[in-house]
């Protein structure tokens, strides 16, 4: 047998990693910091090779090393946010945003069409708006360059803006459509100072929408709002005229279904009787003028009493005629404003179009209205309101109208529709822009601030009694009046349908989605007030929608509130309950309640424990009991 290889040594295995034969670096700068190696403005200097090319971040890196501009990294500067918790900015930062937003506000501006006559060509006309919208994004940009400054994610499709060119250019009234739960953020400003460059004579009109989500009292603060601000505003629900509609043609064809069956068998039986009888006695003839002069009189009542709902409209819209006329001279006189808190409904917000505008029209004899605003504030559904027909595809996702269409109501009134552009505006934070409908729900990537800033508009009592969930209560040290969280309200409500991902937890992402969709439609209902009105007293005068009067439970009912317990009793009360005990070898200690034992007691427990098992009892007494028997069932 060969000689038996022996282990390593340990000491020749250190002699032989110290001493021995290595791979060493003999650049001096192989073991120096990053911020000790001569790398700066002085490295290279002598490089004389070629660039041609660069990288952008080369590029940066070359630019800033010839200004001589050097890099401090910010430590200690870190502030740690919860993205579930965190409900949006802070007071501070708030305001220092709208501080900004009112110093640059002027800025804020849509592009405007080149002027043009007949003399200029196609080609021309198409070269200048392409080079006007260019400066007009080129502004907006640097405009976006400011720090703290968020602006919405405005149209940048040039076709659009040429929709709304041709819209403005030829109506005669250029109506902005908005939302009633936040109205100045979808109001353009600019938008009507265009109007009025474009031409002086035309009238820009304010209409409010879905105005049944507000209060009479909120309608009258914000009609004093605009009546400050000089703008004519009209308030309108497309909805609530649309239902009210439905309704009505739906009775109406119900009281027809049901009337005309009965009243034809009463007519056949009656002809039926009335031939045997005229053929039975042949002196019951009566006289052709006779029956000429009767079959005159009833058709002089029936006329008559047809006539008389024509009449009763006739009048009606006489009157109303005769009240907007008196009206607008009363706006002539108080400053040309004709703002009123009533929720016209289609023939009364026709009529009040027709009496704002009485110059010179673009089309003779014909009165355009334009219908122009954000997407899926409700253009499309007020025209089909007026109209009483779906003309216009509708959709709740904001773009559906892709092109400006004109559809007439009357000979002498026709509506045109534009379609929906979001215009520049400034906002806080992008989760605005998706709670209020500006942005797709559905596109949406981060759920969380959104539902957030949900979670800040609506209490915890409306998220109970709508959803029916019990949301848990915060913990102990918290506020008991706090709202709830994004991660609570998406939890629980998740879990109480069954909406569950793959792993077993609750899906936040597709609950996110129909919390939102909720508040877009209003189910959970929060309106912004005016800028010079308190927020509370705008609140308190509000209304609670029809879903949650429907489900209304105890729950948002005013319970008196009891008092908060002491500290002091609290801890009284949790002491009071506690059962302490000392355990001994070979004793069994006695327990108390609310102290402690300091003695040992005897085996006594044990054997009651085992008193109704007379097979467990044993002769050993020193022996030591199962303690689970001792303190069987917590005595």
């Amino acid at each position: 047998m060969g000689r038996k290889k022996t282990s390593g040594n340990l000491g020749r295995s250190i002699i032989k990693d110290r001493f021995g034969k290595r791979n060493v670096v003999k650049s001096d700068d192989s073991f120096l910091h990053t911020s000790e190696l001569q790398d700066g403005y002085d490295w290279g200097r002598l490089n004389l090779q070629s660039v041609t090319e660069q990288s952008n971040l080369d590029d940066f890196l070359a630019t800033a090393e010839l200004a001589g501009t050097e890099f401090a990294a910010e430590k200690l500067n870190i502030q740690f946010v919860d993205p579930q918790k965190h409900t949006g900015l802070k007071p501070e930062d708030l305001e220092r945003i709208k501080q900004l937003h009112k110093e640059h506000e002027t800025l804020l501006r849509i592009p405007r069409r080149p002027h043009w006559d007949e003399s200029t060509t196609a080609e021309q006309l198409d070269h200048m708006e392409k080079e006007a919208f260019l400066q007009w994004r080129r502004g907006l940009s640097s405009l976006q360059e400011i720090e703290g400054i968020i602006m919405t994610p405005y149209e940048k499709n040039l076709e659009f803006w040429r929709q709304l060119w041709r819209v403005i250019e030829r109506s005669d009234i250029i109506v902005q459509v908005v939302d009633a739960r936040n109205p100045l953020l979808y109001q353009c400003i600019d938008l009507e100072e265009y109007v009025k460059e474009v031409d002086s004579r035309k009238v820009n009109v304010l209409l409010i929408n879905k105005a049944d989500f507000l209060s009479d009292s909120q309608r009258e603060m914000w009609k004093e709002h605009f009546d400050k601000a000089g703008t004519r505003v009209a308030f309108w629900s497309a909805l609530e005229e649309t239902e009210r509609y439905e309704k009505a043609e739906r009775e109406e064809r119900e009281a027809e279904n049901i009337l005309e069956p009965e009243f034809e068998e009463d007519y056949d039986e009656e002809e039926e009787e009335e031939e045997d009888e005229e053929m039975d006695d042949p002196n019951n003839v009566k006289n052709e003028n006779q029956q000429q002069e009767e079959t005159g009189v009833e058709s002089e009542v029936l006329s008559a009493e047809t006539a008389s709902p024509a009449i009763n409209e006739v009048n009606d819209i006489d009157k109303l005629e005769t009240a907007l006329s008196h009206s607008s001279t009363r706006a002539e006189a108080s400053g040309g404003l004709n703002n009123n808190v009533k929720v016209f409904n289609a023939e009364e917000l026709l009529d009040y179009f027709k009496s704002i505008h009485q110059g010179e029209k673009v089309t003779e004899g014909q009165t355009t209205v334009g219908m122009v605003g954000y997407p899926n504030v409700g253009k499309s559904s007020t025209i089909n309101a007026i109209l009483k027909t779906k003309k216009v595809p509708v959709s709740s996702t904001p773009g559906r109208t892709k092109h400006f269409q004109t559809l007439y109501v009357e000979s002498d009134l026709m509506l045109c529709d534009c379609p929906g552009l979001v215009f520049p505006s400034f906002v806080s934070t992008k989760a605005e822009l998706i709670v209020n409908g500006i942005l797709p729900i559905d596109q949406m990537r981060d759920h969380w601030p959104p539902v957030n800033l949900v979670c800040s508009y609506i209490p915890r009592s409306t998220f109970e009694a709508l959803y029916g969930i019990n949301l848990p209560p915060p913990s102990e040290g918290e506020d008991p009046n706090r709202l709830p969280t994004a991660e609570e309200l998406l939890t629980t409500y998740g879990s109480m349908r069954g909406y569950m991902a793959v792993n077993g937890t609750p899906d936040c992402p597709r609950t996110a989605r129909y919390i939102l969709k909720d508040f877009v439609n209003g189910r959970l209902l929060y309106c912004h007030p005016p800028l010079d009105v308190d927020p509370e007293e705008f609140h308190d005068c509000g209304l609670v929608p029809k879903d949650l009067m429907e489900k209304q439970s105890a729950l948002l009912k005013k319970k008196p509130k009891e008092a908060t317990p002491s500290q002091s009793k609290l801890d009284k009360d949790f002491f009071k309950k506690l059962n302490v005990g000392m355990h001994s070898k070979g004793s069994v200690n006695i327990r108390q309640t609310g102290g402690v034992s300091m003695g040992g007691g005897s085996v006594s427990g044990s054997m009651t424990s085992i008193a109704g098992k007379p097979w467990k009892k044993h002769n050993n007494k020193g022996k030591r009991e199962k303690l689970r028997r001792v303190y069987k069932d917590g005595e």
